[in-house]
């Protein structure tokens, strides 16, 4: 694999150990470290510091070589230039100000803090009572204060320059009607991976290489959505358990790509990683998490925000001493305060364009449009983002919920938002599960949950369909237990989602039983289909597509091990090849991936509605047929939705059948004289082939795709 995209050697020279740095007055923008070939510009904020010092370091980040006091401020923000430092050169910041926790202000300079728009860290967090602005122990709690250096403890934020040879590199900017998105951890996914060099393995640059981009590419795969890749922590209660924070929940640093995922330290690995997928004309989303940072509630560690502004950064309760909590984290970051949102916005735009990246899935985004009055579709940070030249034209993504009061706001989003779709998750399961009354709810999901979207003029695009996540069951583990296993985590089994909708057929976990092994893959079969022919936007969940499982843990966050890593010697070649030709099938059938929904109406073309409901003996459902606990064969003829140009799906019609009940005989269509069988779930190796009779034989838990072109 190639690196040709890496940074070129720096030829600025750092000051030697024994000379003491020089300050100046410098420039209040850009905001953080910036090098500009003779020296570093610092640029910090905070409203209510009394005095910031930049912290210079040794290489090895052990010792203090200097301490300077930034000599400018220009309203809020704090600036200085030092001539000959270079990147490279490792520093932290402290800042001077009132403690008063019972004001909201916790200014402790002993405490060495990460420049929140640090582009690199260097060095791991070693927990220690010496991060804690208090005394730990004391009567007083966090009023107390605390004299101790917390220097050796804190990463070191790194000056870089972020120059990279990115060649001929466009983003492949896929239609969402055509996305498929592969939701993955770095290190889960190609720790195990074959064919990958052993020091690139949970790496971006084993994330770059060509057996997993020919996988993804093998697999149908448009668009990779990463697991948090932002600097993150390992909390302490987790470390004390001799765990680690595997998925990566816990924010320190925003512009800064995680030190665990870099085998060479450099932020030319990542460039690298985005500019291979580029090429290959996969798309790179970032799941980023601007709800809460690391520090936790009032006796977390004084790690950045807390200590450079705490009253500015956080969401702050009654006088000021507790933190509101909408996240569950402990904090709340402040968007709706302009600094705030500025370095979020800052940090999106660093990730497009320095980092080339094509997205963002939000974290808890309801927090994100909190204002003080309650969620707003019309909020600050939304409408930021609406705006922005760079944020409006790339992919975004909300997880529409969070902890705090009316948090549930699926399908409120404005556009270009899309929506994790939770409802088409338990829907899909519960329908397949052979739960009563699920066959109206499975017709809502399947042409993308219209009653929840289809507002504003959005797309079914605008639902990101989903069967599995990392927070949850794996699609194999979904049919393989009923109840969750979370031992592994250290909390007693109480983390995690206890109501999964999940089923094991007979027998908890892995079986040798024939029977149930049949019922499984059959399910899942079933399942991923559902999710492939639906309207909207699928997401897999990587190692579904080869059976992957985490032993029935639901919460694998501390996982950092086989059991949250994807395990490829578990290879489950059928079904991988069944996801492949359903992914083949919704890349080849535009009617499958509308960008309009369907409503039943007349088309004006040809006098046919684009959409028509059935039963298995042909006729039209009553109301008390969707109101049937017994009803479990739906059935559905789709054509080119009635307000669309034709041109967009094509001629033909589809007719899908969805059947959880009994086998059963299913009459086709009469308008329709051609009809191709395209799939049979429950015969996964049956090739395409014309189907003449009037009725069609549909099995037990199967879903069946026909197609005619003179619909």
């Amino acid at each position: 694999m190639t690196v040709s995209g890496r940074a070129p050697a720096v030829l600025a020279t750092p000051h030697p150990p024994h000379r003491p740095a020089e300050i100046r007055g410098g420039k209040p923008w850009p905001m953080g470290a910036h090098f500009d070939g003779e020296g570093v510009n610092f640029a910090v904020f905070s409203a209510h510091a009394e005095k910031i010092e930049v912290c210079l370091f040794s290489e090895d980040g052990r010792r203090e070589l200097a301490r300077l006091a930034l000599p400018e401020r220009y309203g809020d923000t704090w600036f200085g230039y030092i001539p000959g430092l270079a990147p490279g050169a490792l520093y932290g910041l402290r800042a001077h100000g009132p403690y008063a926790p019972e004001e909201g202000q916790r200014f402790n300079p002993h405490k060495l803090l990460i420049d929140p728009y640090a582009r690199g860290l260097s060095g791991a967090l070693k927990w220690s009572d010496h991060l804690m602005g208090y005394q730990v122990g004391s009567q007083r709690a966090d009023l107390s204060y605390d004299t101790r250096d917390s220097a050796f403890a804190v990463p070191k934020s790194v000056v870089i320059d972020p120059h990279f040879d990115w060649g001929d590199d466009r983003p492949p900017e896929r239609p969402l009607d055509e996305t498929i998105i592969y939701e993955a951890h770095v290190k889960g996914l190609t720790q195990l991976f074959p064919d990958i060099d052993n020091g690139r393995r949970g790496t971006f640059l084993g994330l770059a290489s060509d057996p997993v981009i020919d996988h993804l590419l093998d697999l149908g795969i448009t668009t990779v959505e990463l697991l948090p890749v932002q600097a993150f922590v390992d909390e302490r209660f987790l470390v004390a358990r001799g765990l680690r924070n595997y998925w990566g929940y816990q924010t320190v640093g925003f512009f800064a790509p995680e030190p665990r995922y870099l085998s060479r330290g450099a932020l030319w690995e990542f460039q690298t990683m985005v500019q291979n997928l580029h090429r290959a004309g996969i798309e790179v989303i970032l799941d980023v998490v601007l709800n809460h940072t690391a520090e936790g509630d009032h006796l977390g560690p004084t790690l950045s925000f807390r200590g450079l502004d705490n009253r500015s950064y956080y969401r702050l309760a009654g006088n000021g001493r507790a933190y509101i909590n909408d996240t569950g984290t402990g904090n709340t970051l402040d968007l709706t305060h302009p600094m705030v949102l500025r370095m979020a916005m800052d940090s999106l735009r660093y990730w497009v364009e320095v980092c080339h990246v094509d997205g963002f899935r939000f974290d808890l985004a309801t927090v994100l449009a909190r204002e003080y009055s309650g969620f707003d579709a019309n909020g600050g940070f939304l409408r930021a983002v609406q705006q922005d030249p760079v944020l409006s034209r790339v992919k975004l993504i909300a997880e529409p919920w969070d902890i705090g009061p009316s948090g549930y706001q699926l399908g409120r989003w404005p556009h270009p938002f899309l929506e994790w779709n939770d409802r088409f998750r338990d829907g899909v399961r519960r329908f397949w599960r052979g739960d009563s009354l699920m066959t109206a709810d499975l017709a809502k999901r399947i042409l993308g949950s219209a009653e929840l979207f289809d507002h504003s003029r959005r797309s079914p695009c605008a639902s990101v369909n989903f069967l599995t996540a990392h927070d949850g069951f794996t699609l194999q583990d979904v049919v393989s237990y009923t109840m969750k296993h979370n031992h592994a985590n250290g909390e007693g089994n109480r983390d995690g989602h206890s109501e999964n909708f999940s089923d094991n057929m007979g027998v908890e976990g892995p079986t040798d039983d024939p029977e149930i092994r049949t019922a499984r893959a059959a399910r899942k079969r079933a399942m991923i289909a559902t999710l492939m022919l639906s309207q909207g936007t699928p997401m897999l969940l990587a190692g579904d597509e080869i059976g992957n499982s985490q032993g029935g843990n639901n919460n694998a966050y501390a996982q950092d091990n086989e059991t949250g890593w994807v395990n490829w010697d578990a290879d489950d070649r059928k079904f991988l090849e069944f996801v492949k030709r359903l992914t083949a099938i919704r890349r080849d059938m535009p009617l499958l991936r509308q960008r309009r929904f369907l409503h039943a109406r007349i088309r004006q073309q040809d006098g046919k509605p684009d959409l028509c409901w059935r039963r298995a003996d042909g006729g039209e459902p009553s109301d008390r047929d969707w109101h049937d606990p017994d009803w479990r064969t739906l059935c559905v003829v789709i054509r080119g939705a009635a307000e669309g140009p034709s041109k967009e799906c094509g001629a033909g019609a589809v007719f899908a059948v969805f059947n959880a009940g009994e086998a059963t005989e299913v009459v086709l269509p009469e308008a329709e004289e051609d009809w191709r069988l395209l799939l049979d779930s429950s015969r996964p190796d049956l090739e395409p082939m014309d189907h003449d009779a009037p009725t069609i034989e549909v099995a037990s838990g199967s879903v069946v795709l026909l197609f005619s072109s003179a619909g």
